[in-house]
């Protein structure tokens, strides 16, 4: 095992940030110096388990982070601190509600079995102001959010004021006030006017080996893709925890803030994490989901694995679309560009981006439900414990459809929930994902989630009093 504070001495490491994500994707840490990384690396930082959310009480001992140097990552931008993800664990046992305890749990059971899973995300998020896109500062008066309401649902129109609305006074506003195509996707212009930010996160992503290919203005205006290669599930899984610290923490540098709210905008595309997925031997060298004599070069083992995917699909939801916003962005309708890049039906393709899985090559499958508030451990922890299950089960996924599904809805395909609520129900109801994930992890997660959207409900929105004020 490496020595981390040995380690340190040699690259010039003042302190380690000792992290965890909780189970609503929220980075917890503790800066702790290297003369004191010895004895962390051995017991953990502690953490009051309590204040973040994970379900847990003030009467619950104190859980330690068990640092994994194999997680190590040196900040680019500042040497001197190294960020390195960690295990949780609570009176001497692994938590089982940690969201990274659970995507460790899920790929353990496909070891067993002699299978690696390995997978790819496509992060998106929009570049928006820095202050006053906070919702705390952004409130404006009662005039400013009438006109937010009237621009938000007039996108149909197809106005300019309707379009360029995500820069009015009064609301979250967006970085580029110059960004205003009705079809900004891949706008050069208004990609290169972000070069500053865009270059140093992909120079950042080179110099750590994680093999950036390509970054892009996305259909949204304000809103950028950035990629890079596909690994093993938990490897992916930090860099993408990672990846969303560093983008925020170098947006703020340049005086920007970076969201990854699925649908920050009514009349603009949310924000997908799309994710590419296969599976490999125990060599991790043999992609077996792999046939050139199979229906678009794929097996029968990889359409047992997306017969699991597509018949958890609704349960699935609750982790891949976690948020109440999310169900803005996934049955969503037309935006201002023309689409809204988000499925709405539980359906797999060939290489189609209407529905909600695709088949992009003869190697992989792309799961295009998961928006950018998906925990980067729990979103491939759930779907690999449904393609686990598929396969045990021999699960076939039922007849591709090449139809273009915003414009020619089969009647026959079922639909995706709806709301966040209707989602937890379908989870509260999945054998398969209480077995994958564990009971006790499901049940915490529907506890926290449920709270969430109790909370929603008391709220009232602008749009309510706009329009039942004088009912």
């Amino acid at each position: 095992m490496t020595n981390l504070a040995e380690l340190a001495k040699k690259k010039g490491i003042k302190y380690f940030l000792i992290s965890f994500t909780d189970m609503f994707g929220v980075m917890r840490s503790k800066l702790v110096p290297t003369a004191a990384m010895a004895a962390m690396q051995k017991n953990g930082a502690g953490f009051a388990g309590f204040a973040t959310h994970l379900d847990l009480t003030p009467a619950d001992p104190d859980m330690f982070a068990i640092p994994d140097a194999d997680s190590l990552i040196q900040l680019p931008w500042k040497k001197e601190v190294a960020w390195v993800s960690s295990d949780l664990v609570m009176d001497g046992r692994p938590l089982e509600q940690a969201p990274r305890q659970v995507l460790k749990q899920v790929t353990a059971a496909a070891a067993k079995v002699g299978y690696v899973f390995k997978t790819g995300v496509e992060c998106e998020f929009f570049l928006l102001e820095g202050d006053s896109c906070h919702p705390r500062l952004a409130r404006g008066s009662r005039d400013a959010e009438k006109k937010e309401v009237e621009a938000m649902n007039n996108t149909s129109t197809g106005s300019v004021y309707s379009h360029r609305s995500p820069h009015k006074a009064g609301m979250t506003k967006l970085a580029d006030r110059s960004d205003t195509q009705l079809k900004p996707c891949y706008d050069q212009h208004a990609l290169m006017r972000q070069y500053d930010l865009i270059s140093e996160l992909c120079d950042h992503m080179q110099t750590l080996g994680w093999g950036p290919y390509q970054n892009d203005h996305e259909d949204g205006n304000g809103q950028f893709e950035m990629n890079w290669d596909y690994a093993e599930a938990l490897t992916t899984a930090n860099r993408h925890a990672f990846f969303k610290f560093m983008t925020r923490t170098l947006a703020e540098k340049y005086g920007m803030r970076a969201s990854f709210m699925p649908k920050p905008f009514a009349g603009l595309t949310g924000s997908g994490c799309h994710m590419h997925f296969s599976l490999w031997d125990k060599t991790g060298k043999k992609n077996l989901f792999a046939d050139s004599k199979g229906e678009l070069g794929l097996s029968k083992l990889a359409y047992h694995f997306l017969g699991g995917v597509l018949n958890e699909a609704s349960a699935l939801c609750a982790i891949t679309n976690p948020t109440v916003n999310s169900y803005k962005r996934i049955n969503a309708p037309v935006t201002a560009s023309g689409s809204t890049w988000s499925p709405n039906t539980i359906s797999y393709t060939g290489n189609n981006r209407t529905h909600m899985v695709r088949i992009p090559d003869s190697d992989r499958f792309e799961i295009r439900l998961p928006d950018g508030a998906a925990n980067p451990y729990l979103l491939p922890a759930v779907v690999l414990a449904a393609g686990l299950a598929g396969m045990a089960n021999k699960i076939d996924p039922g007849k591709r459809l090449d139809n273009n599904m915003y414009e020619t809805p089969d009647p026959k395909v079922g639909r995706l929930p709806q709301t966040l609520h209707d989602a937890l129900g379908q989870l509260e109801q999945s054998k398969v994902l209480k077995a994958g994930l564990s009971e006790n992890f499901v049940a915490s997660y529907l506890k926290l989630k449920r709270g969430e959207w109790n909370r929603y409900l008391g709220q009232v929105s602008a749009w309510e009093r706009e329009t039942y004020l004088d009912v």
